[in-house]
């Protein structure tokens, strides 16, 4: 294990899970642990402006899940396969083995999956859930058979040929350049100051990293698992759902259902917020989360 401490006394540290290398960032040394999950194609550092902050009375980690980040990219299939029960896997043996306690799980996007898929698979080591802008998985199987038949099925269509691997590798590569990330981030963000070069370093970098674009491609292949209507029945922690009500990717009035499941305690909108409200909004953000922790701690 390696460590590097920042001017902000956040730690980055590396971890061997499984025989693969992750990477995770921490801060605080008292309180209960907080576990950061990112979305897709994010890493550990979109929590950089909130790590400091939560880990004021707590023990925060923020973990690059594997195939993003700073993480191994094992190649799918034949060595891993990229679902949220591996990423959940992932988490509950972190708690295990680096936390060496229960933890909060907040995630934002798929990270809210993926924390939800690691709390039913061990419930006894999760002390509750904070969801921002959860995925809502609009390309699930389940939900296609939802929209007219003439919607139905480009996104299979589109899958297959990126499935292709010559296609799939040119189509990765156009999207994987600075120019790209920043007009995508630009659409995903409300408040487009936060839409900084920093960001879309922070972002391009791991795209460049050896196994990114099998990763990718495997993961816009993948449509079944969980959705999140199949998971929070089953959790009996405390939940609470923060949702920007600008998100284009995630539209909240239909993330708002999701509030009625018996374990969710609030559901709280952002207004004016995109789809990653933990760095485009964390003077809203981390309060939140702050007085919610301090609640369950």
């Amino acid at each position: 294990m390696t460590t590097d401490l920042d001017s902000n006394s956040v730690i980055t540290n590396y971890w061997t899970w499984r025989g693969f290398s992750i990477r995770y960032q921490t801060a605080g040394t008292e309180g209960k642990a907080v576990i950061l999950i990112h979305g897709f194609g994010a890493s550990s550092d979109h929590w950089r402006k909130n790590i400091g902050e939560l880990a004021a009375e707590h023990r925060v980690y923020a973990i690059d899940l594997l195939g993003f980040g700073l993480s191994a990219k094992p190649t799918p299939g034949a060595e891993v396969t990229y679902t949220f029960e591996t990423w959940a896997a992932q988490i509950i043996d972190f708690c295990q083995e680096v936390a060496r306690s229960p933890a909060f799980l907040v995630g934002n996007s798929i990270g809210c999956i993926v924390a939800l898929q690691a709390t039913v698979m061990n419930p006894s080591l999760v002390l509750g859930i904070a969801m921002l802008d959860c995925s809502l998985r609009l390309l699930h199987d389940r939900r296609r058979l939802q929209l007219p038949w003439y919607r139905r099925y480009s996104a299979p269509i589109l899958q297959n040929i990126l499935n292709k691997k010559p296609l799939g590798y040119f189509f990765f590569s156009r999207l994987a350049n600075p120019k790209v990330i920043k007009k995508v981030l630009l659409q995903a963000y409300k408040n487009l100051a936060a839409v900084t070069d920093e960001l879309v370093e922070i972002l391009y970098q791991p795209s460049q990293t050896e196994g990114a674009a099998d990763v990718f491609l495997a993961f816009i292949s993948y449509s079944q698992g969980p959705l999140a209507e199949d998971l929070l029945p089953q959790i009996t922690c405390p939940v609470i759902i923060l949702w920007g009500t600008g998100d284009p990717w995630e539209p909240i009035e239909q993330g708002r259902s999701l509030a009625n499941y018996p374990a969710v305690e609030e559901f709280i909108p952002l207004p004016g917020v995109g789809h990653c409200p933990q760095d485009e909004a964390p003077e809203l953000v981390n309060p939140l989360l702050n007085k919610w922790l301090q609640k369950h701690s």
